[in-house]
């Protein structure tokens, strides 16, 4: 026999359908102009050696000007966090293998969010918010800068203070692949903390469970 949905449940189910479709028809919106950008495969092999990296290993806040290559962004992310193994784990430990960190990279041309399974970026928004991402003012210099925003519904329901400790350690290790990268590749890079993070959420339209950590700027040195 089945069983009868009262009028209270229809609507509260008819409201949420209306929620989701809102976000879904905002989030198509803002990123229209924009398309799926499939990276080339990265380059696993090559660099410095490893000693000789964390020897020029350093922050600058100084940017040149100049976009990065496709093959150099899909190097880039994929040293941070993309999958180095067949089981689909990555570059950088993350606790109990959650995975909860994504990726947003904001460029001259929009935001994406990093898809590593299928190294692609995927379209956020359209438009140059590099700026947005940081309150320093060399933010808007550099080629990408890059968010961590840690999904806190994949800590299993882990006691908050925990599950701030884990991700944070987690974007810590992603943020040091990137420092290697560009210390190998001649780039220029530093992690920051100083965020607007409430006016930054509102502008990616994260949800309530999405948290952002850090950013990352990453670019050409200034001569």
């Amino acid at each position: 026999m089945l069983e009868e949905v009262s009028p209270m449940k229809r609507k509260a189910s008819f409201f949420l359908g209306l929620v989701l479709a809102t976000v879904s028809f905002s989030l198509f919106s803002a990123a229209q102009g924009l398309k799926p950008v499939q990276l080339p495969p990265p380059q696993t092999k090559g660099g410095h050696p490893l000693m000789e990296v964390l020897s020029d290993r350093k922050s600058t806040r100084e940017f040149g000007p100049g976009t990065l290559s496709p093959q150099t962004l899909s190097n880039l992310l994929w040293a941070a966090f993309g999958i180095n193994r067949p089981d689909g784990r990555r570059t950088a430990p993350s606790a109990m293998n959650r995975q909860e960190v994504s990726i947003y990279a904001a460029t001259p041309q929009g935001v994406y969010i990093y898809d590593a399974k299928d190294n692609v970026l995927n379209p956020v928004l359209a438009g140059d918010f590099r700026a947005v991402t940081g309150t320093q003012s060399f933010v808007k210099d550099a080629a990408v800068n890059l968010v961590y925003v840690s999904n806190l519904s994949k800590t299993d329901n882990a006691a908050s203070s925990e599950a701030e400790m884990y991700t944070a350690a987690d974007v810590g290790f992603i943020a040091q692949n990137v420092y290697l990268y560009c210390a190998s590749e001649g780039l220029a890079t530093v992690v920051r903390g100083s965020i607007d993070k409430p006016a930054l959420a509102k502008t990616l339209n994260l949800q309530p469970n999405q948290k952002i950590i850090l950013a990352q700027s990453a670019g050409y040195p200034k001569k």
